[in-house]
């Protein structure tokens, strides 16, 4: 553990953890698991295994452990950060994630009279998404500025406590130019906050000026890129 606490006698944390080791040759992991919680503290900072792994079985190279003087591990953490009240969160990484594209044309739009407008549910890394676009402004852009969010489409499907993480994208795409506005953040998106977006993403009066190809024929498009990271969970 980094970073300890030492100077509360009674802090540390709880933790349960494995410790992988990957085979080279066949994708595939050795994995070591402690069988009982721990706890770290300022003077037990440290947990692990003494005997891990030869270094004759190490280094032999049919094994795939040690492939051109490179090896790689990993580790998987469930804490329980509160132990005291039985509270906790487990984490899970996506190994490989997959950036999904969507693209939503928005045909008439100087005749959008809704305060806000949702594109059609799209999916990325398993959970279903929307884009949420105010065209008059939300909040401090309401007036003088398109408001552009992405959202999670039913945020009260997620079991309690649980949090998604994503980075995303979102654009309105220059039809003319290829001079696309964007913006990009990354954030953890819950029942308790299901959007994240800007409320100034762009002024009205630069949207709507000619020559600038995002509002072309009163069409515009709106593009989001989104990949998910991971899922935390309440244990």
């Amino acid at each position: 553990m980094a970073a300890a606490n030492t100077s509360q006698i009674f802090w540390g944390v709880h933790a349960v953890f494995r410790l992988f080791l990957l085979d080279q040759n066949t994708g595939n992991y050795l994995v070591f698991q402690e069988q009982t919680e721990r706890r770290f503290h300022g003077m037990k900072l440290d947990w692990g295994f003494d005997k891990f792994l030869s270094l004759k079985a190490f280094s032999e190279s049919a094994n795939g452990f040690l492939m051109d003087d490179t090896c790689v591990f990993g580790v998987e953490v469930f804490v329980s950060k509160e132990r005291s009240m039985g509270k906790g969160e487990c984490l899970s990484m996506v190994k490989d994630p997959v950036m999904y594209k969507h693209v939503w044309k928005i045909d008439s739009f100087s005749k959008m009279v809704a305060e806000c407008l949702d594109s059609k549910t799209f999916s990325s890394g398993d959970q279903n998404w929307k884009i949420q676009l105010y065209p008059k402004g939300k909040g401090s852009g309401m007036g003088s500025h398109l408001s552009l969010f992405l959202a999670l489409a039913d945020p009260k499907s997620l079991p309690p406590g649980s949090k998604i993480y994503a980075d995303f994208t979102l654009r309105i795409l220059d039809l003319m130019n290829s001079r696309h506005q964007y913006g990009k953040v990354n954030f953890w998106f819950s029942a308790a906050n299901p959007e994240r977006g800007w409320q100034k993403f762009i002024t009205l009066s630069f949207l709507s000026q000619a020559g600038m190809g995002f509002l072309l024929k009163d069409t515009c498009s709106v593009e989001a890129e989104v990949t998910v990271h991971g899922i935390a969970t309440a244990l």
